[in-house]
């Protein structure tokens, strides 16, 4: 079946910016792949694109950098590092902007996921969550090769260990900073807010092979100019934040 854009995958029911009702019946997850599935834009071109936007990216946003930095050094490190599983399961460090308070993670029964109006997360870092701003500092990590500018975004090994099948769907895939799914659930944090103590199991259960598979989908037909397109929707989405 032909691919029918980055975009068509929004009118799947039952999903933030479909037109079913929240919490319907999602696809199931399919085993993890035993060869290296098939890709219509060959890793060479991915690689030369991200390099070819990662790299003057980071001159031409320089200036929201700093700014962005000098507000957050205000309550304590600017950056925030994180373990999480890139292709083939190879673990990297990822670079962020901290959006939570310094002492967050020390807190005891700290959850990994940050749902709703989390108190953890500083009046800064709410922006910057809102804007995608604290993603940012990933172009580093995409001239490093640890990402690409467009694939799932990479998960904490947490959760990985506890979907191993679901997951291991797209370790063929070098994560990104945005995707299909990113878009679909760009305020994944408000949709499980409505959860309450279930968020989690709606996470790994329905909003995890949903995301995976939107980016098996899109990946498999994808060309150079999907991914641009996807890219400048994203971009533009960043002055819409959610309400």
């Amino acid at each position: 079946m032909r691919w029918a854009g980055p975009f068509a995958a929004r009118r799947h029911a039952g999903l933030p910016g479909g037109a079913g009702p929240v919490g319907a019946p999602l696809p199931a997850s399919a085993p993890v792949p035993a060869a290296r599935p098939a890709l219509r834009t060959p890793a060479w071109q991915k690689r030369a694109l991200d390099v070819a936007v990662a790299a003057p990216g980071l001159l031409l946003l320089s200036p929201v950098l700093l700014v962005t930095a000098a507000l957050v050094a205000g309550s304590g490190p600017v950056f925030y590092r994180q373990t999480r599983v890139g292709q083939w399961g190879r673990p990297f460090r990822i670079w962020k902007f901290r959006t939570m308070a310094v002492q967050a993670a020390a807190l005891p029964g700290t959850p990994h996921l940050t749902v709703g109006h989390d108190p953890r997360v500083t009046r800064v870092g709410r922006w910057l969550r809102a804007t995608k701003i604290d993603e940012l500092p990933q172009l580093l990590n995409v001239l490093r090769g640890d990402m690409s500018l467009v694939g799932p975004r990479p998960e904490v090994p947490h959760y990985v260990q506890l979907a191993p099948d679901v997951y291991g769907r797209a370790l063929h895939l070098k994560p990104g900073i945005t995707s299909v799914a990113s878009l679909v659930y760009h305020d994944e944090s408000g949709y499980l807010g409505q959860f309450g103590d279930a968020a989690e199991r709606v996470f790994l259960e329905q909003v995890v092979p949903h995301k995976v598979e939107l980016c098996v989908q899109y990946a498999a037909g994808a060309t150079l100019w999907d991914d641009v397109v996807l890219m400048l929707r994203t971009a533009l989405r960043m002055f819409r934040p959610p309400r």
